[in-house]
């Protein structure tokens, strides 16, 4: 079961605000033609909108309440046709079929505990693509105004929906906690610096042709976000 089941009907008003990426994973999946591939798809924050845009899209998740969710809101937008949802996680996506993009948004290779787990999360990944076909996903590195801000409080992120940010910067991970009227949980989130994800990147078999610092393509310049573009070498 998943961490993200009990808080499904939660995710949409918890992430109403995240909107900044929306363009950018569109225009991603619409340079590269359909079908693509989205991991962590959760509630279709971003494939719906793709799939909206024409593109057919085969959005893997580990939780089955999240794709519930999802798949409700295909439908509600019309776009069910082109939603193809599977469950699966980001070490071994259940896909045989080969695109030209995949994409794992909002920052959820955090999900993955350590380097072991990351590559192989990579490997899988470029296994999925064509030659020449892109992996892009965003990630990020707090910054220690950050953490003084948030670190073990609660903080209403949206009306009567409550985060907690507890931070451990030794070990570099992020216990996340969130709760609503509808639901709670918790979990784990562990970052990087850009040297280490470009190291794993490389070893997975990627050639890296993108780290931007924002979804506007700006070039990374030491912020908290990075946005990776890597290629499947022809």
């Amino acid at each position: 079961m998943s961490a993200y089941d009990a808080i499904a009907e939660l995710y949409d008003p918890w992430s109403v605000s995240v909107v900044e990426d929306v363009a950018f994973y569109v225009e991603e999946a619409e340079r590269a033609g359909g079908p693509v591939v989205e991991l962590a798809v959760g509630t279709g924050r971003i494939a719906v909108p793709t799939a909206a845009a024409g593109i057919q899209v085969i959005g893997v998740d580990s939780s089955t309440g999240m794709l519930e969710v999802c798949r409700a809101r295909a439908e509600l937008a019309g776009v069910a046709g082109l939603l193809d949802l599977r469950v699966g996680e980001l070490e071994a996506p259940p896909v045989e079929e080969r695109v030209g993009l995949v994409t794992c948004p909002f920052r959820s290779y955090l999900h993955l505990p350590d380097d072991d787990a990351r590559l192989r999360a990579l490997r899988a990944a470029r296994e999925l693509l064509v030659p020449g076909g892109r992996l892009v996903f965003d990630v990020f590195a707090p910054s220690a105004q950050d953490i003084a801000d948030t670190d073990g409080r609660w903080l209403e992120r949206e009306p009567e929906i409550f985060e907690r940010a507890d931070w451990d910067s030794r070990a570099r991970t992020l216990t996340l906690s969130v709760r609503g009227e509808s639901g709670e949980t918790s979990f784990v989130l562990s970052w990087l610096t850009n040297d280490e994800w470009r190291g794993l990147l490389e070893r997975a078999g990627f050639h890296v042709i993108g780290c931007y610092g924002w979804f506007d393509r700006r070039e990374h310049a030491g912020g908290e976000d990075t946005v990776w573009v890597a290629r499947r070498p022809s």
